[in-house]
């Protein structure tokens, strides 16, 4: 008799349960839903091309010392004809040999609809950077050639947009080598007041 319930009671026990799995089973449908829709619309990675870089200062000086102010032109398309993209932390760097030559600039968040395209121009620059020995060579190799090979990186986080529904967070990665001369050694900059503009149109290396 104690092991039994009323009549309302499992009623009620009756209706949680299903009510429960009915709950279980209309959220994996929609999770299945979006997976089937994720996968079909296949979404590509955003493309990044470094335009130029306008060199404000260049300097290397003993014992390996370098200084840098450069502005960079990022030219950023989302190929996507039905896929949003949320970048919601954009940092951008200068290194040389994997090593970090400028301090972090931050580029603002923004939204990048369907097929469109952003264009930033942040500045970079670090001051009285040491090289680390085991690039010592590499330097004195690059100095002698005009340029400094250096790769300017950016470092954020993604989200996708289908519709309503929003993505969680993705780390973005891009990767920008250029060849940067050493004073204008190559002849191939246009002089902008105390700057020296280079095209590059060099096509980025990204990874989410």
């Amino acid at each position: 008799m104690g092991g039994k319930c009323g009549h309302h009671q499992c009623r009620r026990k009756k209706l949680i349960k299903r009510f429960c799995a009915g709950f279980l089973i209309l959220n994996f449908i929609i999770l299945l839903v979006i997976l089937i829709v994720w996968a079909t619309l296949q979404p590509k990675k955003p493309r990044f091309i470094l335009q130029d870089a306008t060199i404000f200062s260049l300097n290397v000086s003993a014992p390996n010392i370098i200084s840098t102010t450069i502005q960079v032109t990022i030219n950023s398309r989302n190929p996507n004809s039905k896929i949003g993209i949320y970048y919601d932390k954009l940092d951008i760097f200068a290194t040389y040999h994997s090593q970090q030559l400028t301090y972090y600039t931050i580029i603002p968040p923004v939204y990048q609809g369907h097929k469109d395209v952003n264009i930033w121009s942040p500045f970079v620059s670090g001051n009285n950077v040491p090289v680390a020995p085991y690039n010592g060579l590499a330097l004195s190799q690059d100095q002698s050639n005009g340029a400094l090979y250096m790769v300017f990186k950016i470092d954020g986080r993604v989200r996708w947009k289908v519709g309503s529904f929003i993505s969680g967070r993705y780390h973005l990665h891009v990767t920008c080598p250029a060849y940067i001369p050493v004073g204008n050694s190559w002849n191939t900059g246009i002089i902008v007041g105390t700057a020296v503009k280079y095209q590059l149109s060099q096509r980025c290396k990204v990874s989410v």
